[in-house]
């Protein structure tokens, strides 16, 4: 047997970190479980509703890591969103506890091999660059110990009770400060991209208030994706994979935006799980893009809340 052949035997491949990811959201999603709804759903409630943030710097994460993080708060029964690499455990005095595992996200850039930068500058133009995804450990702060006592050790963005007719101030001004144009009447909730508009049902027709918000926020996901804001391709007919793709940008955009409220997100369409299942099982990289995409939808959407801006100035 050649050397060669000897390697090839010993060598344990590493699996490809997008399949990896995508395997996994598959199996919850064949369960009945949904990435983006399952740290509140009523198995789960001990979790306050918020995005995962970095608990040192309190950034957010984003996309892909959003769904993996909240997979992890499910699935270890985390009661923080507050979460730390071991090199930050370390540094604000404490340690990840012996016997811990971390929770692997990504990282995506892009890098430029010298031979190509040197060539290009040699052929007079802009060099090209290779996408790249890396992956990295965190711990959520649950798992660490001795860690300075102004760090947050419980969890953040809890939500406030509501109002009698479950009106949720924030979210409304939110709505208003958007500039969107909303209309309600009728039993069907809706985004016209023709005509740019939003309907929705009266709130009080809905079984449960809390439910408008969340069906609201879908609909602004579709909004978002209007050739004057993000431009997305929203040309899909119904049944359509470009359809089920853009259906699923707004859910996880409606998801990411009404955690940021403090308001639970639900399913609002879980009929369309075959079209989601069927999408993701093709191509291993459409989660990221569609949690990507939902990202920068919420980012858009929050980027109109006041008590988001005060925040902010405020850091």
């Amino acid at each position: 047997m050649t050397t060669i052949n000897r390697q090839k035997q010993t060598r344990t491949p590493r699996q490809d970190l997008y399949q990896e990811i995508t395997n996994k959201i598959i199996a919850h999603m064949e369960q009945g479980k949904f990435p983006w709804v399952q740290p509140w759903d009523s198995s789960h409630a001990a979790c306050a509703v918020g995005l995962p943030v970095n608990a040192t710097t309190q950034r957010r994460y984003s996309g892909i890591n959003v769904l993996i993080l909240w997979g992890a708060v499910f699935d270890h029964g985390f009661t923080s969103q507050n979460w730390l690499t071991f090199k930050q455990a370390k540094s604000l005095g404490g340690s990840v506890r012996k016997g811990e595992k971390g929770q692997v996200v990504c990282y995506a850039d892009r890098f430029t091999p010298q031979k190509e930068r040197e060539q290009a500058r040699s052929e007079g133009r802009d060099p090209q660059t290779i996408p790249f995804l890396k992956r990295y450990r965190v711990f959520n702060i649950e798992q660490c110990e001795n860690l300075c006592e102004d760090l947050p050790t419980g969890t953040i963005g809890k939500s406030q009770p509501l109002a009698e007719r479950e009106i949720i101030p924030r979210a409304e001004r939110l709505a208003k400060d958007s500039g969107a144009d909303i209309r309600h009447g009728g039993d069907r909730a809706f985004y016209e991209p023709l005509r740019d508009f939003v309907q929705l049902p009266p709130q009080p027709a809905f079984f449960e208030q809390i439910d408008y918000y969340r069906t609201f926020f879908h609909e602004l996901g579709h909004w978002t994706g209007h050739a004057k804001r993000l431009d997305r391709d929203q040309s899909g007919r119904f049944k359509t994979k470009s359809y089920a793709r853009e259906e699923l940008i707004a859910e996880m955009t409606a998801a990411f935006t009404c955690a940021a409220l403090s308001i639970a997100p639900t399913v609002r369409h879980a009929d369309y799980l075959a079209s989601w299942l069927k999408i993701l099982k093709e191509d291993k990289r459409a989660i990221f893009r569609a949690a990507s995409q939902a990202s920068k939808a919420a980012v858009f959407l929050l980027a109109f809340d006041s008590q988001e801006k005060e925040q902010e100035a405020a850091a």
